[in-house]
C-alpha cells in the first residue's frame, strides 16, 4: 500500500535554493520524501515503444506486460526519460515539443517539481532522425586523433543539449578481445591505451558541452566466451585489471564522466549487475567515482530471468541496489513497487535507497532539474557563472515551473554544415590503406567497374547504433533524414571524366544462391570491360541477427559474410586490376584476397561522409592517414589476432596454429615514405621517475604525408607474464616532402606498471625495452632503459598518459 503523502510544504524550502551547497539541498529534499518518492527517482520510463517485431534492446518485449502508464508512474516522480528521439522517427521540432510535454507532466504531477533526466544514444552521433551520422568508434581509433574525436563529441553534445536532453549513453570502452563479437563495431580498438585516450577525449567533448557521458560496459563485456554477445567472460584478475579496466580509469580521471553503465556479462559466475566489489568497492572506493551507475537496459531484470541469481523482481532489485546500481533503465520494473515493498518489509535497508536517491538528486541538481525557481510558476534561476556548486546549464531557456525544459522556438538543425564538415574530417582521417601495388591513385579517365554488395548501398557507411539502421529499418517509408551518398554516387562525383559501370551484386551478401550467382556474373562482366575494378565488400549492420555486424550479430569465423569471398575470387580471376574496399564493423580475413588485389582499403562504417572520403583517397585528392585499431586476420579460422599477446601466445614450434595477423595493429600506408632514425633513450630512471625517448622521422618521398609514430614498451623479465609489447604513446604528424621532425615521448615509470603476483599494481626495477616505428609489426628503432630502486606500488594518482612533443627540424 502506498503511504499517504504529507501536506505540501510552503515555498522557500532549502532544497529549492541553488545558492546553497548541493549536498545541503539534496539532504533537505531527501528528508521530505517518502519511500515511494525516493524510489521513483531511481526509475526510467520509455516514452515511445519500438516497432512490433523490431526490438532495439535485448528481450525488450519478452515480459508480455502492457506498457506502463506515465500518469501513474509520475505521481510520485520519475528518474529518467528514455530515448524520446531515439526510438521512432520524429522531426527535431516535434521531438523537442514532445519532450517539453513529458517534462511538464513529470515535474507537475508530484509534490516536488523535479524534472527527469532525459537520455539518448550517441555512439555515432546523436541517434535521432535527421542528426549527423558520424563515423563509428573503430573509425575514431583509426584516426589516432583524440583532439578531433573530442571536437566531434562536443558537436554531438550541442545537438543533445539543443533539444533538451541531458545524458548520452556513450562511449563504449570495451577493449576488443575477439573481433568476431558483433559489438566490435561499437569499440575503439584492441589496445587499452588507445581505447582509453580516445574514450577520454570523447568524454571531455560531451561533458564539456554540458551532457552527461555514460561509460559502458563496466566491465568485461567484450571478453565473452567464443565472442558471443552476453555470454559469460572468462577473465583472470590481471587481464581484468591491466586490459579491461584501464580505459575506464583513463576516462574517469582524464575525462570526468558522470555516469557508468554496468555490463550484461558475468565474470567467473558473478553478474556485473549484482557485483558489489565491482560497482562499489572498485568503482567508487578505488577509482573514486562519485556519479551515478545506471543499468544497461533490463539488466536488473536479467538477474532473475537470465542469470538466475534472484528469485523475484524484489530480489533482483535488492541485489542491484546493494551492488551499487542507482537507476534502472530503460523503464521501471524492479525499482518500482517490488523495491518499495522490499524496503517497507525490511528486506532492503532504507539507507541503500537513500544512497542511490542522493546520487541521482545530486546529478539533477548539477543539471538544474530540482525546481530551482522557488514556488511552481516562478522562473528558474539563469545560469550563474559564479555558482559555487559548479552548476552546468543544460541549455535552452526554461519555462515557468518546468525545470530543465528547453524553450520552444525554431526546430533545431541536427545536421548543420559544421557537423557534416566534422564527419567528413573524421572519415577522411579514418580510412586505412592496407596495401597498394601502385594502382592508386586511379587515373581520372579510367573505365571503372564498381561491383560488390556495398557498391550502391548506404548500409556500408553506418553501424547498428545509427538511427537509419537501429530504428529506421522498421519504418521503410520514412526517408533517411540526412544525405548519405553511396560509393557509386561519390565515385561518379569524384571521377566526372571516367566511365563508371555499376554491378552492385547486393545479393552476394544476403540473397539466394541463384541471385548470388547472377550478381557474381554481373560483376565479372563489368570487370572484364574495365581498366580497373573497385570491389566494395563488408557488412550490413543490424540488431539481434538482423545484420552481419552489430549487437547480437556475432560471427563464427572471420570469413566475409555471404558469398563475398567467391565474388572477390571471381573478379580477381579476370585479371583486371582490382581495388578492394572493405566497409565493415569488424576486420575480416583477407589472406586470399589481399595478395592478388591491386590495392586494399579498410573503412570501419565511416558515416555520412564516408563514401566521399573513400572516393577522395581513390582519386588521390586525399591522402590516406588512418591506422588499424584492430588487427586484420589472415584466414577465416584464425584466432583473433590481437597484437596484445605474450610470447607463448605468439607463433612457436610447438603449435601448428600461427596467430600472426595479415596486417597488424597500427598498420597503414600513405602516398609517401617515412624514414626513422636518431633514437635517443635516457639510460636510467628511478621507479618513481621518468625517461625521455626521442626519434627523428623524415618524409623521404615526393609528396606531403601524415605519419602516426608509435611507441611501444616491453618488459623482458617480470614477476608475471607480460605482453610482448604494449602501445605507450603516439604522435600524429604531417610532414612536407623532405621535411623531418623529432618526436619526444616523456615516459613515467608508472606506464610500466602492472598487476603483480599478489594482485597489487607494481612498478618493478629492471630493463624496459623501447620500440618506435610505423606499426606494432614494423618497429625499426629499438633501445632500452633501466628502472632502478625498490619495487613501488603507484597510488591512485599514478601517471596514465605519455606526453608527446614534436619539434620540426
Amino acid at each position: 500500500m502506498t503511504e499517504a503523502l504529507p501536506a505540501a510544504r510552503p515555498a522557500g524550502e532549502p532544497w529549492r535554493d541553488r545558492r546553497l551547497p548541493v549536498p545541503e539541498r539534496v539532504a533537505d529534499l531527501l528528508s521530505r520524501m517518502t519511500v515511494e518518492e525516493k524510489a521513483a527517482q531511481l526509475g526510467g520510463f520509455w516514452a515511445t515503444q519500438a516497432a512490433p517485431g523490431e526490438p532495439v534492446a535485448p528481450v525488450e518485449d519478452d515480459s508480455g506486460e502492457p506498457a506502463p502508464d506515465l500518469d501513474e508512474i509520475v505521481r510520485t516522480g520519475l528518474g529518467q526519460l528514455t530515448r524520446v528521439f531515439g526510438t521512432a522517427p520524429v522531426a527535431p521540432g516535434e521531438g523537442a515539443a514532445r519532450l517539453r510535454e513529458l517534462q511538464r507532466r513529470v515535474a507537475g504531477s508530484g509534490r516536488f517539481p523535479i524534472a527527469a533526466i532525459a537520455h539518448e544514444e550517441c555512439l555515432t552521433g546523436f541517434m535521432a532522425w535527421g542528426a549527423t551520422v558520424f563515423p563509428s568508434p573503430p573509425a575514431w581509433g583509426a584516426t589516432f586523433d583524440p583532439e578531433l574525436v573530442a571536437e566531434m563529441a562536443a558537436a554531438v553534445g550541442a545537438s543533445i543539449r539543443g533539444v533538451g536532453a541531458h545524458m548520452g549513453l556513450a562511449p563504449v570502452l570495451d577493449v576488443v578481445r575477439d573481433a568476431r563479437w558483433g559489438r566490435t563495431e561499437e569499440c575503439v580498438g584492441e589496445d587499452p591505451y588507445l581505447v582509453g585516450v580516445i574514450g577520454a577525449a570523447y568524454v571531455r567533448g560531451l561533458e564539456g558541452a554540458g551532457v552527461v557521458a555514460t561509460l559502458k560496459h563496466f566491465a568485461g563485456y567484450s571478453a565473452s566466451r567464443a565472442a558471443r554477445n552476453m555470454a559469460p567472460a572468462a577473465l583472470g584478475p590481471r587481464e581484468f585489471a591491466d586490459v579491461v579496466l584501464e580505459p575506464f580509469v583513463l576516462a574517469l580521471r582524464e575525462g570526468g564522466a558522470r555516469a557508468v553503465m554496468h555490463s550484461y556479462t558475468d565474470v567467473d559466475g558473478m553478474p556485473a549487475a549484482a557485483d558489489r566489489w565491482l560497482l562499489t568497492d572498485l568503482l567508487r572506493g578505488e577509482l573514486g567515482f562519485t556519479g551515478i551507475v545506471v543499468s544497461d537496459y533490463y539488466g536488473i531484470s536479467f538477474l532473475e530471468s537470465r542469470h538466475r541469481v534472484a528469485g523475484s523482481r524484489a530480489d533482483a532489485a535488492a541485489l542491484a541496489l546493494r551492488a551499487g546500481i542507482d537507476m534502472e533503465l530503460p523503464t521501471v520494473r524492479c525499482y518500482g513497487a517490488p523495491l518499495v515493498e522490499a524496503v517497507r518489509g525490511g528486506a532492503v535497508p532504507e539507507s541503500l535507497l537513500d544512497r542511490a536517491a542522493t546520487r541521482v538528486l545530486t546529478l539533477k541538481a548539477e543539471l538544474g532539474l530540482l525546481g530551482e525557481g522557488g514556488a511552481p510558476g516562478d522562473l528558474a534561476h539563469p545560469a550563474d557563472p559564479g555558482d559555487p556548486n559548479g552548476f552546468r546549464d543544460p541549455g535552452g531557456l526554461r519555462e515557468p515551473g518546468v525545470p530543465g525544459e528547453p524553450a520552444p522556438g525554431p526546430p533545431p538543425d541536427l545536421d548543420p554544415p559544421a557537423h557534416r564538415a566534422l564527419a567528413r574530417r573524421l572519415a577522411e582521417e579514418s580510412v586505412v590503406l592496407l596495401a597498394d601495388d601502385g594502382a592508386l591513385p586511379l587515373p581520372v579517365t579510367a573505365r571503372i567497374a564498381l561491383a560488390g554488395p556495398l557498391a550502391d548501398d548506404v548500409a556500408g557507411m553506418m553501424g547498428c547504433y545509427t538511427f537509419p539502421t537501429h530504428v529506421g529499418r522498421a519504418h521503410p517509408d520514412v526517408p533517411l533524414g540526412v544525405e548519405i551518398p553511396t560509393l557509386a554516387e561519390a565515385l561518379r562525383d569524384e571521377f566526372p571524366a571516367a566511365a563508371v559501370r555499376l554491378a552492385a551484386s547486393g545479393e552476394v551478401l544476403s540473397g539466394t544462391d541463384a541471385d548470388a550467382e547472377a550478381g557474381i556474373d554481373a560483376a565479372v562482366a563489368a570487370a572484364l570491360d574495365a581498366d580497373v575494378c573497385v570491389l566494395a565488400l563488408g557488412d550490413r549492420a543490424g540488431l539481434f541477427g538482423r545484420g552481419t555486424s552489430g549487437e547480437g550479430c556475432d560471427a563464427e569465423t572471420f570469413a566475409l559474410p555471404g558469398r563475398q569471398a567467391d565474388l572477390a575470387k571471381a573478379v580477381l580471376d579476370t585479371g583486371t586490376p582490382t581495388v578492394v574496399v572493405v566497409l565493415s564493423g569488424r576486420p575480416y580475413a583477407l589472406g586470399d584476397i589481399a595478395g592478388r588485389a591491386a590495392a586494399v582499403l579498410q573503412a570501419f562504417f565511416p558515416g555520412e561522409e564516408g563514401a566521399r572520403a573513400v572516393a577522395g583517397i581513390l582519386s588521390g585528392r586525399l591522402e590516406p592517414s588512418g591506422r588499424l585499431p584492430l588487427s586484420v586476420p589472415r584466414t577465416a579460422s584464425s584466432p583473433s589476432p590481437a597484437y596484445l599477446r605474450s610470447r607463448m601466445e605468439s607463433a612457436h614450434d610447438w603449435s601448428t596454429i600461427d596467430p600472426a595477423p595479415l596486417y597488424p595493429f597500427g598498420h597503414g600506408l600513405s602516398w609517401t615514405r617515412f624514414d626513422y632514425g636518431g633514437l635517443e633513450v635516457d639510460e636510467r630512471a628511478p621507479t618513481d621517475g621518468q625517461v625521455t625517448v626521442r626519434a627523428v622521422v623524415r618524409n623521404v618521398g615526393d609528396r606531403p604525408g601524415t605519419e602516426v609514430v608509435q611507441l611501444y614498451l616491453a618488459d623482458p623479465v617480470a614477476s608475471v607474464v607480460r605482453p610482448e609489447r604494449l602501445l605507450a604513446g603516439w604522435a600524429r604528424l604531417r610532414l612536407e616532402a623532405g621535411a623531418a621532425a623529432r618526436v619526444e615521448f616523456t615516459v613515467h615509470a608508472d606506464r610500466t606498471s602492472f598487476t603483480g603476483p599478489d594482485l597489487r599494481r607494481v612498478v618493478e626495477p629492471g630493463v624496459i625495452e623501447v620500440e618506435v616505428g610505423r606499426s606494432s609489426g614494423d618497429l625499426p628503432l629499438r633501445g632500452s632503459f633501466t628502472l632502478h630502486g625498490p619495487v613501488r606500488e603507484p597510488g591512485p594518482d599514478r601517471v596514465l598518459t605519455v606526453p608527446v612533443r614534436v619539434v620540426p627540424l
